[in-house]
Protein backbone atom coordinates (compact mmCIF):
# COMPACT_ATOMS: atom_id res chain seq x y z
CA UNK A 1 0.00 0.00 0.00
CA UNK A 2 2.82 1.89 0.28
CA UNK A 3 3.56 2.46 -3.16
CA UNK A 4 0.15 1.82 -4.81
CA UNK A 5 -1.38 5.11 -2.70
CA UNK A 6 1.26 7.90 -3.57
CA UNK A 7 1.59 6.26 -7.36
CA UNK A 8 -2.48 6.68 -7.25
CA UNK A 9 -2.70 10.12 -6.06
CA UNK A 10 -0.07 11.49 -8.20
CA UNK A 11 -1.68 9.39 -11.18
CA UNK A 12 -5.29 10.93 -10.31
CA UNK A 13 -4.01 14.52 -9.68
CA UNK A 14 -2.90 14.28 -12.95
CA UNK A 15 -6.46 13.49 -14.22
CA UNK A 16 -8.18 16.35 -12.28
CA UNK A 17 -5.17 18.95 -13.50
CA UNK A 18 -6.44 17.92 -17.10
CA UNK A 19 -10.20 18.19 -16.34
CA UNK A 20 -9.04 21.70 -14.85
CA UNK A 21 -6.59 22.66 -17.33
CA UNK A 22 -9.24 21.82 -20.89
CA UNK A 23 -11.77 23.89 -19.13
CA UNK A 24 -13.51 21.71 -15.89
CA UNK A 25 -14.06 23.72 -12.83
CA UNK A 26 -10.81 24.82 -11.05
CA UNK A 27 -11.86 22.63 -7.87
CA UNK A 28 -10.57 19.91 -9.84
CA UNK A 29 -7.16 21.57 -9.85
CA UNK A 30 -7.50 22.21 -6.31
CA UNK A 31 -8.39 18.89 -5.47
CA UNK A 32 -5.00 17.75 -8.19
CA UNK A 33 -2.58 20.14 -6.10
CA UNK A 34 -4.04 18.41 -2.79
CA UNK A 35 -3.36 14.79 -4.31
CA UNK A 36 -0.22 15.87 -5.25
CA UNK A 37 0.82 16.80 -1.80
CA UNK A 38 -0.67 13.24 -0.38
CA UNK A 39 0.61 11.53 -3.12
CA UNK A 40 4.99 13.29 -2.04
CA UNK A 41 3.86 12.66 1.73
CA UNK A 42 3.27 9.07 0.86
CA UNK A 43 6.09 8.94 -1.83
CA UNK A 44 8.76 10.21 0.88
CA UNK A 45 7.41 7.39 3.55
CA UNK A 46 7.62 4.35 0.66
CA UNK A 47 11.33 6.11 -0.03
CA UNK A 48 12.33 4.94 3.50
CA UNK A 49 11.37 1.13 3.70
CA UNK A 50 12.66 0.88 -0.06
CA UNK A 51 15.84 2.06 1.51
CA UNK A 52 16.03 0.02 4.28
CA UNK A 53 14.97 -2.98 1.65
CA UNK A 54 17.76 -1.91 -0.92
CA UNK A 55 20.31 -1.93 2.46
CA UNK A 56 19.65 -5.64 2.66
CA UNK A 57 20.40 -6.06 -0.85
CA UNK A 58 23.88 -8.06 -1.39
CA UNK A 59 26.14 -5.93 -3.38
CA UNK A 60 27.51 -6.60 -7.08
CA UNK A 61 23.73 -8.01 -7.60
CA UNK A 62 21.94 -7.40 -10.25
CA UNK A 63 19.21 -6.42 -7.85
CA UNK A 64 21.28 -4.10 -6.03
CA UNK A 65 21.52 -2.38 -9.92
CA UNK A 66 17.83 -2.34 -10.28
CA UNK A 67 17.36 -0.85 -6.92
CA UNK A 68 19.42 1.98 -8.02
CA UNK A 69 17.68 2.73 -10.75
CA UNK A 70 14.49 2.30 -9.57
CA UNK A 71 15.46 4.99 -6.87
CA UNK A 72 17.04 7.08 -8.60
CA UNK A 73 13.79 7.33 -11.30
CA UNK A 74 11.70 7.59 -8.77
CA UNK A 75 13.65 10.29 -7.06
CA UNK A 76 13.32 12.16 -10.73
CA UNK A 77 9.10 11.99 -10.37
CA UNK A 78 9.45 13.38 -6.70
CA UNK A 79 11.19 16.35 -7.49
CA UNK A 80 8.99 16.83 -10.93
CA UNK A 81 5.62 16.59 -8.62
CA UNK A 82 7.34 18.53 -6.23
CA UNK A 83 8.16 21.44 -8.44
CA UNK A 84 4.46 21.00 -9.75
CA UNK A 85 3.74 21.65 -6.33
CA UNK A 86 5.63 24.25 -5.35
CA UNK A 87 4.70 26.34 -7.95
CA UNK A 88 1.15 26.15 -7.38
CA UNK A 89 1.43 27.02 -3.61
CA UNK A 90 1.94 30.37 -4.24
CA UNK A 91 -1.57 30.83 -6.24
CA UNK A 92 -4.34 31.09 -4.19
CA UNK A 93 -6.51 28.84 -6.29
CA UNK A 94 -3.42 26.46 -6.75
CA UNK A 95 -4.48 26.14 -10.51
CA UNK A 96 -2.08 24.10 -12.92
CA UNK A 97 -0.61 25.81 -16.18
CA UNK A 98 0.12 23.98 -19.39
CA UNK A 99 3.63 23.48 -18.77
CA UNK A 100 3.43 22.00 -14.80
CA UNK A 101 1.19 19.42 -15.95
CA UNK A 102 3.43 18.29 -18.95
CA UNK A 103 5.66 18.08 -16.14
CA UNK A 104 3.10 15.99 -14.14
CA UNK A 105 2.59 13.82 -17.72
CA UNK A 106 6.38 13.47 -17.70
CA UNK A 107 6.86 12.40 -14.24
CA UNK A 108 3.96 9.53 -14.59
CA UNK A 109 5.78 8.44 -18.04
CA UNK A 110 8.38 8.10 -15.91
CA UNK A 111 7.13 6.42 -12.98
CA UNK A 112 5.96 3.47 -15.54
CA UNK A 113 9.69 2.32 -16.33
CA UNK A 114 10.07 2.80 -12.33
CA UNK A 115 7.44 1.06 -11.65
CA UNK A 116 8.26 -1.95 -13.66
CA UNK A 117 11.87 -1.86 -11.96
CA UNK A 118 10.17 -2.48 -8.77
CA UNK A 119 8.13 -4.91 -9.86
CA UNK A 120 11.30 -6.64 -11.69
CA UNK A 121 12.71 -6.21 -7.61
CA UNK A 122 9.98 -7.76 -5.98
CA UNK A 123 8.30 -10.86 -8.48
CA UNK A 124 11.56 -11.92 -10.46
CA UNK A 125 14.27 -10.75 -7.70
CA UNK A 126 13.37 -11.42 -3.79
CA UNK A 127 10.35 -11.71 -2.46
CA UNK A 128 9.51 -15.43 -3.20
CA UNK A 129 6.73 -14.94 -5.77
CA UNK A 130 9.00 -16.69 -8.49
CA UNK A 131 10.72 -20.38 -6.92
CA UNK A 132 13.65 -18.77 -9.36
CA UNK A 133 14.02 -15.40 -7.86
CA UNK A 134 17.43 -14.61 -6.51
CA UNK A 135 19.29 -11.36 -6.45
CA UNK A 136 21.15 -11.96 -9.91
CA UNK A 137 17.68 -13.55 -11.83
CA UNK A 138 17.86 -12.38 -15.27
CA UNK A 139 15.42 -9.96 -16.20
CA UNK A 140 12.17 -10.65 -16.98
CA UNK A 141 12.02 -9.35 -20.65
CA UNK A 142 14.90 -11.91 -20.92
CA UNK A 143 14.01 -15.43 -22.99
CA UNK A 144 13.51 -18.51 -20.51
CA UNK A 145 13.69 -18.87 -17.15
CA UNK A 146 17.17 -19.64 -14.86
CA UNK A 147 16.15 -22.75 -14.14
CA UNK A 148 14.99 -23.62 -17.31
CA UNK A 149 11.22 -24.95 -16.08
CA UNK A 150 8.52 -25.04 -18.15
CA UNK A 151 5.27 -23.14 -17.25
CA UNK A 152 2.71 -25.55 -16.25
CA UNK A 153 -1.11 -25.37 -18.17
Amino acid sequence: MLVVFPLGLLFTATVFDAIDLFGGSSTFGLVGYWDIAAGLIGAVLAAVFGFVDWLGIPGGTRAKRVGRLHAGGNLVVVVLFFVSWLVRTGGASHVVTTPLFVLQVVALVLSGGTAWLGGELVDRLGIGVDRDANPDAPSSLSRGRASGRTAHA
